[in-house]
């Protein structure tokens, strides 16, 4: 069980992926001084290796200090982009599984989210310093900061044309599409039955989206969910022949065969009004005609 922030804590700001510099998580670290923590920066902020933020070794290496500084009560992944899946088999979680702390991020971290589930340790997939600054934040931040500093959360939202009906309850498990696609079948990959599964993605061709739908459910990671919650499909593609679908309508199409409750428009992805979403955690899903709600449990 991993034990709420309290003012005074530190927490480390790293870059396992993309190249970030320290000017663009600045407003971040203020926010996180606000809070009453104590903010470390490490050597992958700044660091440069073509679109690296340094190289596999640099990454590795600050990543596996700050899980093994027991004074650091938190590691925040500065962005996304690529590069997590380079790395995260060399990363050695010995002093992290015995010590667990939380990682925040989403996108790239994906990966982050889905290999430490495997220890059963809870993650957050969360909004990153990167986007501190964007308009329309300021929720998705406030979010972060009750996960961090355990205080009770929950979420109720509009209602979609393409939802489907209904209650479950499972351990919250998902994030970016594309990467829970990547990782099918390494030793990130993660268990879907009884649980809570929650997708969303940026920037892929429609055609993309129905593929890894189609992995996804031919790898029996769709048949068994307890339910189903969809974030945002961002900035999508399509081909000069369109694919006929929009990528909700690609889901619902993919998951329409399964009984469980599926809800679209959850605010959760690579927009500014992204929600803290506690991975591992377990979690109550209740999709009814009026509205949705996602309750801890």
């Amino acid at each position: 069980m991993i034990q709420p922030l309290r003012p005074g804590d530190t927490i480390a700001i790293v870059a396992t992926a993309r190249k970030i510099s320290l000017q663009e998580i600045e407003p971040a670290i203020r926010v996180f001084e606000s809070w009453g923590l104590e903010v470390v920066v490490g050597r992958t902020i700044g660091a440069d290796y073509n679109q690296f933020a340094g190289d596999d070794r640099l990454r590795l290496l600050d990543l596996q200090q700050m899980l093994d500084n027991p004074a650091i009560k938190a590691i925040v992944c500065a962005r996304g982009g690529y590069g997590t899946t380079r790395i995260v088999d060399q990363v050695d979680f010995s002093f992290f599984r015995e010590n667990p702390k939380w990682l925040v991020g989403f996108s790239d971290v994906t990966t982050l989210h889905s290999h430490v589930h495997n220890f059963g340790i809870e993650s957050v997939h969360a909004i990153m310093p990167v986007v501190f600054t964007k308009a329309g934040t300021a929720e998705a931040i406030e979010s972060l900061r009750q996960v961090l500093f355990g205080e009770p959360i929950g979420y109720t939202i509009a209602p979609h044309p393409l939802n489907r009906t209904g209650a479950a309850q499972g351990q919250l498990v998902g994030g970016n599409l594309s990467m829970l696609h990547t990782l099918t079948g390494t030793r990130s990959d993660i268990r879907t039955e009884g649980k809570i599964l929650f997708l969303e993605d940026l920037d892929e061709y429609l055609y993309h989206i129905d593929r890894m739908l189609v992995h996804l459910d031919r790898s029996g990671k769709l048949a068994n969910l307890a339910g189903l919650v969809v974030g945002y499909m961002s900035d999508m593609n399509d081909n000069a022949i369109p694919f006929g679908k929009d990528a909700y309508e690609i889901i619902a199409e993919h998951t329409g065969k399964y009984d469980y409750p599926v809800c679209f428009g959850f605010p959760v992805g690579h927009e500014p009004h992204n929600l803290a979403m506690v991975c591992g955690r377990e979690a109550r899903l209740e999709v009814q005609e009026e509205g949705v709600s996602l309750l801890y449990v």
